[in-house]
């Protein structure tokens, strides 16, 4: 690969192969960007719509099929987005409306698809729906949210957790009950049992829709509806408990979470949902956040046509480092309960520490790993800054802001080390992200990963993922195909990709020593270049990987044309 002369703007890559294709998604790469963190224009230090617009031709040159954009709505920013006051609107902090539609038009100028984070769950106290809701028992809007009354002694209504720590449950003055809170007081939970909130959730969808984005990213989508009679959850005992989902020192994650969320009535209004974005020829990524029965809701909300198209899984978000056993075990575990299902899969996100510092991974080892991703079947979800190998930012407690980490502080630190701002430039202090003073500090650590200085090295990071997204794009068996023999041979993972004629099989070490696997049986296969393969002939018949390397090889069935 050739470096870019230094200022010149990388190409965007042509993506006319799925330009009118219905299920781009299927096998599709998405970019999620933190809006607050990717770029700032007006200098007040948060990164904002128009940011986002000015470095489209960046994103279009990775290759990408789609953005994500993290909450840009109206809100109080308690939990920096997620607390929507207004789902119709931008909050001033990000822009306008306006600015939103020109984002959307110049990202399909480049042919790169857009999709926005939908709140649905939830809302902010602030939002107009739940002034109304709180203000009586008999107003119009009094059973939008989940409300109960307390039991005789005045605790809360049932022993239901909030994820962000403490119980599930506050006490309203006005109406002399408690609502239902899964995450911070300030975000009351929907009640999607009422038709008419569902209703009026169909068409904050349809505004959107109608503004020309392409799909959405569904937060919390097995938080949607709790149990009408607010039946405790029992007790999870410890050998079934992990730190998936909640880190290990909050109890939430001492309870089976049967009552509080993943109820069935969800599958309905999942229909209704999945009719609307039929209608405009959408797609949906749904994040399942279950600790024990992700696979399962992953399989019953992607059935064909009967839900989203694909469930955001967190499989390969844990803290514990990937391995060639653990990858087999998750594919063994999606064909057990999810057959028909279609994961999106992810390394790094906006809610977990990077992936290059959780797993503790040097260059060869990033490398290894975007290879992987990439040749799995499923879609793909990137987080910015993962294709420059970003480490998690180190955050002094004095500059934290997520009230999650505050909480749990110094035991858990929270997600602002994986929000740090976006960097572009090395020689600037806040790495070409604002003119001011950025919201989260600019770890001086990630400045030398800067996008000025990989353009410039033929060898960097960005130009790896640009390759293997490449590959995968141009490749209909990686997009598509199926995926069989999984095998973990100590620290190697191998599996074979399959559609029609094709055939492209795998070996990833994932471990620090050089070790020898069975070659793929047969004659024929080529090695796939470009992305850094080693060349696996070794004399004996084996592939010989060294630490942290890999090799794909492709057969095409000589009688079919290619």
């Amino acid at each position: 690969m050739t470096a870019l002369a230094e200022g010149a703007e990388p190409a965007p890559a042509q993506l006319p192969e799925t330009a009118g294709n219905p299920e781009w998604w299927r096998g599709g790469i998405i970019y999620q960007i933190y809006p607050r963190s990717y770029q700032d224009t007006d200098g007040d230090g948060v990164g904002d719509l128009a940011g986002i617009t000015e470095r489209l031709p960046y994103v279009a040159a990775l290759g990408v099929d789609a953005i994500w954009i993290s909450p840009f709505f109206t809100s109080p920013m308690k939990d920096f987005g997620y607390d929507v006051s207004d789902y119709c609107d931008v909050d001033p902090m990000f822009g306008s409306l306006a600015d939103f539609d020109a984002l959307v038009a110049r990202a399909h100028s480049l042919g790169v698809r857009v999709m926005i984070d939908l709140v649905l769950s939830h809302s902010s106290d602030e939002h107009s729906w739940f002034q109304e809701s709180r203000s009586s028992h008999t107003n119009p809007r009094a059973d939008w949210y989940v409300w109960g009354n307390p039991k005789p002694d005045g605790t809360p209504p049932n022993n239901w957790l909030s994820i962000f720590g403490g119980g599930a449950w506050e006490w309203d003055v006005r109406r002399q009950q408690y609502y239902m809170h899964n995450f911070l007081v300030s975000q009351p939970d929907l009640n999607l049992h009422h038709p008419d909130v569902q209703d009026a959730l169909l068409d904050v969808t349809r505004f959107w829709l109608d503004r020309g984005v392409d799909g959405f990213r569904l937060d919390t989508i097995n938080f949607y509806f709790a149990d009408k009679d607010l039946r405790d959850n029992p007790a999870l005992p410890p050998e079934r408990r992990n730190a998936t989902i909640a880190p290990s020192v909050n109890p939430y994650n001492h309870q089976e979470h049967i009552y509080s969320k993943n109820q069935p009535e969800n599958l309905a209004f999942l229909r209704r949902f999945r009719t609307l974005l039929d209608e405009y020829g959408a797609c949906a990524v749904g994040e399942v956040g279950d600790a024990q029965l992700g696979m399962e809701l992953l399989g019953q909300y992607t059935r064909e046509g009967q839900g989203v198209q694909m469930c955001y899984a967190f499989d390969f978000l844990s803290y514990d480092r990937l391995t060639a056993a653990g990858v087999v075990d998750v594919f063994r575990r999606l064909r057990e309960a999810a057959p028909d299902g279609w994961a999106c899969w992810a390394f790094s996100n906006h809610d977990v520490a990077r992936h290059i510092s959780r797993w503790n991974l040097d260059l060869r080892g990033a490398r290894c790993f975007a290879t992987l991703i990439h040749a799995l079947r499923g879609s793909v979800c990137l987080y910015q800054g993962e294709e420059l190998g970003l480490v998690e930012a180190r955050i002094a407690y004095e500059d934290l802001q997520d009230p999650y980490g505050i909480k749990f502080w110094p035991e858990f630190a929270g997600r602002d080390g994986c929000r740090t701002p976006m960097v572009w430039e090395s020689d600037n202090r806040s790495g070409g992200f604002t003119d001011g003073k950025p919201w989260l500090p600019v770890a001086s650590e990630h400045l030398g990963n800067a996008v000025n200085v990989q353009e410039m090295r033929a060898d960097a990071l960005l130009h790896h993922y640009r390759a293997v997204i490449a590959l995968r794009r141009g490749s209909a068996v990686l997009q598509r195909g199926d995926q069989v023999d999984e095998a973990a041979h100590g620290d190697v993972l191998t599996f074979t990709r399959v559609l029609e004629g094709e055939r492209i099989f795998c070996a990833f070490n994932l471990g620090g020593e050089t070790t020898t696997v069975p070659a793929p049986a047969g004659a024929g296969w080529a090695l796939i270049d470009g992305i850094g393969c080693e060349n696996p002939q070794d004399g004996s018949g084996g592939i010989h990987l060294g630490p942290w390397s890999y090799t794909m090889l492709r057969l095409r069935d000589a009688a079919r044309p290619t």
